[in-house]
């Protein structure tokens, strides 16, 4: 079967892939928006989860060829089985999203309802969008399609998407290698084809340009790196500038389209609508009724609702920014000015985000989430090179990423955007009691 797709162009699916494509758990996704409020920021941003996971299992496919691509695997079959089960982690990588994907996240129950035992869990904590994906890999129909026409199993699957499952045998074992981390890290990393993906996806619908990056070039300079029995995942020296623009390009789409100040007062009026005591709808941990809660369920329920919230959303007449500032997070408190306002008799909503260029590196620390990318010099001893970076060590055959480019220090603070939000028939006075210019 093949699909056609704006942003990746003809999209392969196989025989196997098919039937769980066609699972009612990946046809949910038709009904999740990938941007959640983005639409009310740029109109044409209604594009789906579905859509979204067919072009990362085509991308996935892509960079397991091209990193494995003069590869000698040692068992037969180990090369389909891999290939395998890194499409099919792609595919269902984002099956727990829950309506208007992550705007909602903050809803979901604790992690203990909905009964992983996949997962090294903690118990009080909120479950997230990837503890519902592995509660659906394992408690789902989904798990017994994917082990009737797939190589791999369910779990196999779920041990790429999270590192708290256990994969329970030598699945990705071959020779003397283990592969599960460069196929994870493939799905998952500081370099996944989720990003290659959703960057340029998110910056096409929006309108939005700062998320055009180089994908093809990227995907041509990936490698498969072994270190110490493990297979990592590289990059071709050649691709770091592309790779810098990478990052810096999903910095600047977090800053300008994501944490837009329109999509972010629409999130906060659903927090208190969710948070009233009246509001009877909420995220169901019965994986059957999660089933049916896509972006149609939240907005059947906001619409019969009656609440001062919900009609704000409905009817698109949400609260008006009044103030916003930009910098350091320890420089950035608009407390005060909230507490002005409150005591001016006027209700504040205070909303910030934080962006960072990486939530897996940052320059002279250890990852926290995953291993690093590994950056490959192929030109080292061909050509006459200089150190890349005054200060840093020449280059070296194999060395991890952030030795590599110097762009986690230049962008190594974290950004805070915080904004105040009030109603609109507020805003003259509003402006007065914090001597704000008109």
């Amino acid at each position: 079967m093949e699909v056609r797709d704006p942003i990746v162009g003809a999209i392969q699916v196989e025989e196997g892939e098919r039937a769980i494509v066609d699972h009612p758990y990946v046809q949910r996704l038709r009904g999740v928006r990938a941007t959640g409020f983005s639409s009310m920021a740029f109109p044409s941003a209604t594009h789906t989860r579905y859509g979204h996971s067919l072009g990362v299992m085509h991308l996935a496919g892509k960079a397991f060829d091209t990193a494995f691509d003069s590869w000698s695997f040692r068992g037969p079959g180990a090369r389909a089985r891999f290939r395998a089960a890194v499409r099919l982690a792609a595919l269902c990588h984002d099956l727990g999203h829950s309506p208007f994907s992550h705007c909602t996240e903050f809803a979901m129950p604790p992690l203990s309802d909905l009964g992983c035992r996949w997962l090294a869990q903690t118990t009080s904590r909120k479950a997230t969008h990837e503890d519902y994906t592995i509660a659906v890999l394992e408690n789902t129909s989904l798990n017994e399609r994917i082990h009737q026409v797939s190589p791999c199993g369910a779990r196999h699957v779920a041990a790429l998407i999270s590192p708290e499952v256990d994969p329970g045998d030598d699945f990705f074992v071959d020779g003397d290698l283990d592969y599960r981390r460069v196929l994870s890290q493939i799905v998952s990393s500081e370099l996944d084809v989720d990003r290659l993906d959703y960057l340029v996806r998110d910056s096409y619908f929006s309108g939005a340009k700062y998320g055009q990056i180089d994908v093809p070039w990227l995907i041509a300079h990936l490698r498969a790196v072994p270190v110490g029995g493990l297979v990592h995942l590289g990059l071709d020296a050649r691709a770091l500038y592309a790779f810098d623009d990478f990052l810096i390009a999903r910095h600047h789409m977090f800053l300008m389209v994501y944490f837009h100040h329109k999509s972010v007062i629409y999130e906060e009026l659903l927090r208190r609508w969710v948070a009233d005591p009246q509001t009877e709808w909420a995220l169901s941990a019965d994986l059957e009724r999660y089933l049916w809660q896509d972006d149609l369920d939240l907005l059947s329920a906001l619409r019969a609702s009656d609440s001062p919230w919900a009609r704000r959303i409905v009817e698109r007449r949400p609260y008006r920014r009044l103030l916003e500032v930009h910098g350091d997070p320890s420089q950035v408190d608009l407390s005060g000015e909230a507490a002005a306002l409150t005591e001016a008799g006027i209700d504040p909503i205070v909303a910030g985000a934080t962006g960072r260029l990486s939530r897996y590196e940052a320059y002279g620390q250890k990852r926290k989430r995953a291993p690093s990318i590994m950056v490959v010099d192929t030109l080292a001893g061909k050509v006459r090179r200089q150190p890349e970076l005054p200060g840093m060590p020449a280059p070296e055959p194999v060395r991890p990423l952030n030795r590599a480019t110097r762009v986690f220090e230049r962008y190594a603070e974290a950004q805070r955007v915080a904004r105040i939000f009030v109603p609109p028939q507020d805003i003259p006075r509003a402006r007065k009691v914090l001597g704000l210019s008109a």
